[in-house]
């Protein structure tokens, strides 16, 4: 059996759940961002394999308001979009990468070619020799940027998608409550 984490939120309205500047209407407006940050550290806290439900605790007649009824469908889109974003962002991440790493590779061929060239035009020069160590650092600090892209900066929005794809997939319950 497959364990389930509860993710509780308590409001009075669900207008509280929403981005209040969103000009959109209910049905397609984000959540609010104080909102999202509680749910995705919630759900952090949770291993990768539990199942998730998000439980929203409200009065009765908020809870049987148009609104209230559809605030598990909003929760749903926010992460599917919140999902799809984090998907662009990782796909412009590595065309970034790749045109950068193409960049670097060819300032690297120069910085090689122009190095050699001057040893080659001046092999007694202790002179060439330095300028050719420098040109073959600045080759290579050339592809620092595409390595950090590469190696590391793409996992986090990995982690990322995952999280919102798991919230996208998470049981919503909308739980009327008595007034408190």
């Amino acid at each position: 059996m497959r364990a389930e984490g509860h993710i509780d939120l308590r409001v009075d309205d669900p207008q509280q759940l929403l981005d209040m500047l969103d000009p959109f209407p209910f049905r397609e407006r984000r959540l609010d961002d104080d909102v999202d940050e509680y749910i995705c550290e919630r759900a952090g806290e949770f291993a990768p394999q539990t199942a998730l439900t998000i439980a929203i605790h409200m009065p009765a007649p908020a809870a049987d308001s148009e609104l209230g009824r559809g605030v598990g469908g909003i929760i749903t889109r926010h992460f599917e979009r919140q999902e799809a974003r984090r998907t662009t962002e990782l796909a412009q991440l590595f065309a970034l990468g790749r045109k950068m790493l193409l960049i670097g590779i060819v300032v690297l061929a120069l910085c090689l070619l122009v190095g050699q060239s001057l040893v080659s035009l001046f092999p007694q020069s202790r002179m060439a020799e330095v300028v050719m160590e420098g040109l073959i650092i600045l080759g290579w600090v050339a592809n620092w940027r595409p390595m950090e892209i590469f190696l590391f900066e793409w996992w986090p929005l990995v982690q990322e998608r995952r999280l919102y794809r798991r919230l996208a997939h998470a049981k919503v319950e909308v739980i009327a409550a008595a007034r408190h």
